[in-house]
């Protein structure tokens, strides 16, 4: 190093010249390694990290895997090794995993779209309809649309009412079901470029074979847009009426969110003892509708009047409300409801579950029921209102509800036989025939006005009530047929008939 320095201190020769070049050099190389560029740094600082936490994981990984089950008692670990995998087995319920049916291979005829009408369960037993119609035209059905533009604007989808999946997947044996059309056939459909067109009321399934299906053929799609009442009730193959039965009893799953608050609903009635729900079908568009008053003040006759001629497609205007309470085709009013129980020696103490909407006339006309039945509750009394706040404005979520409690009641009791008083009547005989009055109207009102006007006493007047029903508790019957005149015959889905249980001919679900 000495000698180095000498030389570089002598100066002058070309030797010195030529070394003081080399250290130069040396002293460049050095500089341009000790400071790399930008790009270089950071590709460095990556590939280090990258090496350091790679090591980190795998460490971390044999550390785990040999000192886990000893030292991280409890803890979740990403890889356990399989001892610690089988002893967590043997303690965890295993839960079979679900078998879903196997697909029904079949050559597409085309798609069917439908739009129901009405309330939810005039739309439900539409879609039951439609998916048999679909299974025999071997067509695709899209997921139902549901009606939001009657008289109680429900916004709901199919997917809020009913559980989606389970409707698609619990029916892939009998028919293919999509959510919404493939996006060729979709986009033309949104252009309108396809046949539209209301069923014929109560055909039989050769109408659809020899009418819809040839439409179906030539558009690929066709969509039904009035879906209540297109299927005949009697005289259909005995397939097809049990896929209906399938797709009511089964299929139609609803939300787990509507379910689990039905049970919830359930549950707090059981625990009072008994109950009886009572489906008291007094709200104001039911008697506008009708044009049933009996018992309504001048202005509420008025405001119900004015009410139905607001409503064009209700053609019915004027209508003598006295005439049709005497044939019967009235719901019973509340005053009316409350004889009734009482004759048919319905206990007072038993609870009482209102299944309806708002009753017309408040207070004021429900104050003889709930003197006579002091236990009368609702859904709105029974939960709290944070729980039906998603339900709000939803006719159809909340008479889901009601039709949860309603098949589990103890006595279910429909005060008019509207399409919910009908097909829980059906899924009530479905399950084993569970005790639901059908009120005689026509004779009831006729026995009512004669107790009130005193040429019948109680006794009289009860048991005349308890005798004339002896025979209407939804038990086995036969359901009515009238050739050519299906719209007055027994409705399909108030006795499905081919579908129930009966000792002569076991039915296998």
């Amino acid at each position: 190093m000495c000698r180095i320095e000498r030389k570089c201190g002598g100066g002058g020769g070309e030797k010195d010249k030529e070394t003081m070049g080399v250290v130069k050099g040396v002293e460049k190389i050095r500089s341009s390694i000790s400071r790399p560029s930008s790009k270089t740094k950071l590709w460095m600082i990556r590939a280090t990290t990258s090496v350091l936490l790679w090591t980190c994981v795998v460490q971390l990984t044999t550390i785990g895997e040999m000192w886990g089950p000893r030292v991280l008692k409890g803890w979740p670990s990403c890889w356990p090794p399989h001892s610690v995998s089988a002893a967590l087995q043997e303690n965890v319920p295993t839960v079979p995993a679900r078998v879903l049916p196997p697909k029904r291979v079949y050559k597409n005829n085309g798609y069917l779209m439908v739009s129901c009408n009405g309330g939810l369960n005039q739309m439900r037993a539409a879609i039951c309809d439609m998916v048999a119609i679909a299974r025999y035209l071997n067509v695709t059905l899209i997921v139902p649309e549901l009606d939001k533009t009657s008289f109680w604007a429900d916004p709901s989808e199919f997917q809020d009412i009913f559980d989606e999946e389970h409707f698609i997947t619990s029916l892939r044996d009998e028919v293919r079901i999509l959510k919404e059309l493939p996006p060729r056939l979709k986009q033309r459909v949104e252009l309108g470029m396809t046949y539209t067109m209301p069923p014929v009321s109560w055909s039989d399934i050769s109408y659809y074979h020899n009418q819809i299906l040839p439409l179906i053929k030539k558009y690929k799609v066709v969509h039904l847009n009035r879906t209540d009442a297109r299927l005949a009730n009697n005289r259909q193959p005995l397939e097809l009426q049990k896929l209906r039965c399938r797709v009511n009893y089964s299929s139609l799953r609803f939300t787990t969110q509507i379910e689990e608050l039905g049970k919830r609903v359930i549950r707090l009635l059981r625990q009072n003892g008994p109950f009886l729900v009572l489906h008291l079908r007094y709200e104001m568009d039911m008697l506008a509708f009708s044009g049933c008053s009996q018992g309504c003040n001048n202005e509420e006759v008025e405001e119900l009047t004015r009410m139905r001629y607001a409503y064009p497609w209700w053609k019915e205007k004027i209508i003598n409300s006295d005439l049709k309470r005497k044939d019967g085709l009235c719901p019973l009013t509340p005053e009316e409801t409350a004889l009734t129980l009482r004759a048919l020696d319905i206990d007072p103490n038993m609870q009482v579950y209102i299944a309806a909407g708002e009753i017309y006339g408040g207070e004021r006309r429900m104050s003889s029921l709930a003197s006579a039945y002091p236990k009368l509750v609702r859904k709105e009394t029974l939960l709290e209102p944070s729980d039906l706040k998603y339900f709000q404005n939803h006719s159809s979520q909340m008479a889901a509800l009601d039709y949860l409690v309603a098949l589990e009641s103890d006595i279910f009791v429909p005060t008019y036989d509207g399409n919910m008083a009908k097909v829980v009547e059906g899924h009530r005989r479905f399950l084993g025939f569970k005790k639901t009055i059908l009120l005689d109207r026509r004779l009831l009102v006729d026995l009512i006005d004669r107790y009130t006007n005193g040429s019948l006493n109680w006794d009289e007047f009860s048991y005349a009530v308890k005798e004339s029903h002896s025979d209407r508790m939804g038990g086995p019957m036969k359901r009515l047929v009238i050739p050519d005149r299906p719209k007055e015959e027994d409705y399909f889905y108030s006795n499905p008939e081919e579908c129930l249980q009966s000792s002569e001919d076991p039915l296998s679900t």
